[in-house]
């Protein structure tokens, strides 16, 4: 079995330092024997330590253990979970019981017998073991608690296109396969990726988000593989990424399509070794996720431009769930606007019930471009400003954009040419009634460039 554990032993003993090393180096991976206090900040600084042995007397100090508890505290300020074990002498029991009320774990007496000196590291060893866990089970519920959060948790619809997407979640939920989720912004991607995470073996785990467009690249690597204290001017404590988070569950990452083709290289290796390493340590840890991902990107286009990885998209799409607009599946526009309602009417204290047939119909003739979200916040700004029991038509306020001749005329005076771009783009989205290939090929562009443009400009 190999050896485990790193251990550190601060004392102005050379000889007692030389002994200690020659015994214990026989039963863990890494012992390190410091005589100058003065080089602790450093050594926590570069190395975690499972167990810190730390004299109570040094030179300075001969016998009143002042220094042991200076250098205690200054331990524990630099890593609160860190387990040390003093080194006394047999005078000195009292002011070792002290030392352990104030932070220490336990100590040993010189001359120590090695059998004993060992079963008293093996304890602190386990004790160490149990602060990390708890640590980590108390960040991980905090992550949960953050992302649950955010966004409820019901899926509504019963429309042909969403029977066959809740028909797919069933299928693949109870396998450990990694899930692509594509379609357009506002269509549910992360609510589809926690229905997948409820359904598998691993939902009593955390599933944690990570929404990839909002990590700049200098940030990329501290949120989702960690980092150790000092790694970095900001980094005054030791945090674990997102990754070692959701080890043991589900890791959801989305819009995936806005990682460069550096980004795209860190993570992949990622995936493939299951391993990371913290930024300032040497260190890999091993990971056990679940991922899923989502884009509403066209990453086949992206591939064929070379800015998408083509490795990295076999590795993240074993199974590929595509999410219809809104427009696909009118069938559901009463169902969750009837949702929204009760929803919203609850949350403003408003005596709204229901909603007129008209509204419906105006809703379903409605091409909806920012789909279930834009219905969402349509129906909330609707709740909001409603004085009576039932929306009607009128209480919903819709983003008509400006007809075609009064854009040309526009473009005409400006002669902008992003304005006369996004006119030609309606255009062509008008014609081939939202088709993006159709209306790509039409503007002699491809399908991500067209994507790109889209969200540049809010079409």
């Amino acid at each position: 079995m190999a050896k485990q554990g790193k251990i550190l032993i601060v004392d102005d003993n050379v000889d007692l330092l030389k002994a200690a090393k020659l015994y214990l180096k026989r039963h863990f991976a890494q012992v390190d024997v410091e005589k100058d206090p003065e080089r602790i900040p450093d050594l926590l600084n570069n190395e975690q330590y499972d167990v810190i042995l730390l004299d109570m007397n040094f030179t300075k100090d001969v016998d009143s253990g002042q220094e042991g508890f200076y250098w205690m505290d200054r331990i524990l300020q630099i890593d609160p979970s860190a387990v040390i074990v003093l080194i006394t002498a047999y005078g000195n029991v009292d002011t070792a019981v002290r030392a352990i009320k104030e932070g220490a774990t336990n100590f040993v007496l010189k001359p120590w017998e090695n059998e004993k000196l060992l079963a008293t590291i093996m304890a602190a060893m386990r004790l160490r073991s149990s602060k990390l866990e708890v640590e980590h089970l108390r960040s991980k519920q905090q992550q949960m608690d953050e992302d649950l959060s955010l966004r409820f948790k019901d899926i509504i619809g019963n429309s042909p296109a969403m029977l066959q997407v809740f028909e797919t979640i069933e299928r693949v939920a109870a396998t450990d396969a990694n899930v692509l989720i594509l379609g357009e912004n506002g269509t549910g991607k992360e609510l589809i990726a926690r229905a997948i995470h409820r359904n598998s073996s691993r939902k009593e785990e955390a599933c944690i988000t990570v929404d990839l467009g909002a990590i700049s690249e200098t940030l990329f690597e501290s949120e989702l593989f960690g980092h150790e204290k000092g790694a970095f001017t900001d980094a005054r404590a030791s945090r674990a990424g997102r990754f070692e988070i959701a080890s043991g569950g589900t890791l959801f990452l989305d819009e995936i399509g806005n990682l460069s083709l550096p980004l795209q290289a860190k993570l992949l290796t990622a995936l493939q070794s299951r391993t990371i390493t913290r930024i300032g340590s040497n260190q890999t840890r091993s990971i056990d996720i679940r991922l899923i991902s989502a884009t509403n990107m066209d990453v086949y286009e992206m591939v064929s431009d070379q800015s998408f990885r083509q490795d990295l998209l076999y590795r993240i799409n074993t199974i590929e769930l595509k999410l219809p607009p809104l427009r696909d599946r009118i069938e559901d526009i009463p169902l969750l606007t009837e949702y929204f309602l009760k929803l919203y009417a609850k949350k403003y204290h408003k005596e709204v019930r229901k909603i007129s047939p008209s509204a419906i119909k105006r809703m379903e003739k409605y091409h909806w471009p920012g789909n279930v979200r834009e219905l969402q916040h349509a129906v909330e700004r609707a709740v909001i400003m409603n004085v009576g029991t039932t929306l009607q038509a009128d209480d919903f306020y819709f983003n008509n954009r400006p007809q075609a001749n009064e854009e040309d005329s526009l473009v005409m005076e400006s002669l902008n040419i992003e304005d006369m771009e996004k006119v030609m783009i309606r255009k062509a989205l008008k014609k081939y009634n939202g088709n993006i290939t159709q209306a790509a090929d039409e503007l002699g562009l491809t399908r991500s460039s067209l994507y790109r443009r889209l969200e540049k400009y809010g079409i």
